[in-house]
């Protein structure tokens, strides 16, 4: 294929990233610089038979007039990324230095409204995705062994979590824990407290967050990993197994190395999905014990004062999060394909 061809091919993809995502993005940035304009306020002096007082009011005409003119809002810079309600520069380093302890450091760094957002977000990300590719990848091994009779039924129930759309599946988990649903109340009766609920304890949110957070996902690394599956050398098994390896010494030096590139391609989905962490927040009502950035992002942006700026800023940050977290995985891939192509 010439270059011509190869670009006319490609020009609808570019022209479509540019305008669904370079131009949200570039706008993003510049909306987290700005903030809104303080409303301007008039004071009239009201006299009557017992004295002159002064009110203050509002005047939304000079408001109005104000914010066409700078539609934008007043150029803060970057005052929203270094506010309280994000990195919160000044705090932590108050902070740092009034701490004698890490512990007391981190205790401290943990009731500011973004790194409590930020460590959950983290924990979600670093425990779900390894779960779910352990997890995909048991269940891909398993149903590979099945018998063609079993294998339709047991691929269908296993993606059945990833067929219920999240928000819809973490509604009905959320009404299984309750104090009077079926894992609710078999956890009560088992542990014979009356008083247990999953839904008052931080740690059992997260944990509950987290355990649905595989649940769901796990699916998705199964589908991704019974496809490579297939492809897998046969003859090298055979040859394994007359060598007198196990099932696991071929599933470990044979299946696994076959299966590296899916292996990164699930680690990169997953942990841009995870980092997101959104829907299971709002479907378990567990916004007083957990709180992501995403839903950061949509506090911002909901009741009757809307922040744009500072939703913007969560959303820049957490773009540069997910780049972060993606960078190594993406360095290492470039490297192998350079030894390739060598």
């Amino acid at each position: 294929m010439s270059h011509r061809t190869f670009f006319w091919f490609i020009l609808p993809s570019l022209l479509a990233m540019f305008v669904f995502i370079a131009m949200p993005l570039v706008s993003v940035v510049f909306q987290s610089l700005y903030i809104e304009h303080e409303q301007v306020m008039r004071v009239t002096k009201n006299c009557g038979p017992f004295g002159c007082k002064e009110e203050v009011s509002v005047d939304y005409e000079a408001t109005q007039q104000l914010r066409d003119q700078n539609p934008l809002g007043q150029f803060n810079g970057l005052g929203t990324y270094l506010d309280r309600d994000h990195l919160a520069a000044s705090e932590v380093g108050e902070a740092w230095t009034s701490s004698t302890s890490l512990g007391e450091f981190s205790t401290k760094l943990y009731n500011l409204p973004f790194y409590r957002s930020l460590a959950f977000t983290l924990a979600y990300t670093f425990i779900v995705t390894p779960f779910v590719i352990i997890l995909g990848l048991l269940i891909a091994l398993g149903v590979n062994r099945l018998t063609p009779v079993l294998k339709g039924p047991t691929i269908f129930l296993s993606l059945l979590p990833m067929i219920v759309t999240p928000l819809i599946g973490s509604l009905i988990l959320f009404w299984m824990i309750d104090a009077q649903g079926i894992i609710g109340k078999s956890l009560q009766l088992l542990f014979d407290d009356k008083e247990l609920s999953l839904k008052a304890s931080p740690t059992l949110t997260w944990l509950t967050l987290m355990i649905y957070g595989i649940w769901h996902s796990a699916p998705f690394a199964f589908v991704v990993f019974y496809a490579g599956l297939q492809t897998v050398n046969a003859d090298a098994l055979e040859a394994a197994m007359i060598d007198g390896a196990s099932r696991l010494q071929r599933v470990r030096y044979v299946v696994i190395p076959h299966l590296k590139p899916l292996f990164i391609f699930v680690a990169l989905i997953q942990l841009m999905d995870n980092f997101r962490v959104f829907e299971p927040i709002v479907g378990f009502s567990a916004e007083a014990n957990a709180s992501s950035l995403s839903y950061a992002i949509y506090s911002d942006l909901k009741g009757d004062v809307i922040q744009f700026n500072s939703a913007a800023a969560t959303s820049v940050l957490t773009i540069v999060g997910v780049a972060i977290l993606l960078a190594p995985v993406l360095r290492k891939t470039w490297r192998d394909f350079q030894q390739k192509v060598v």
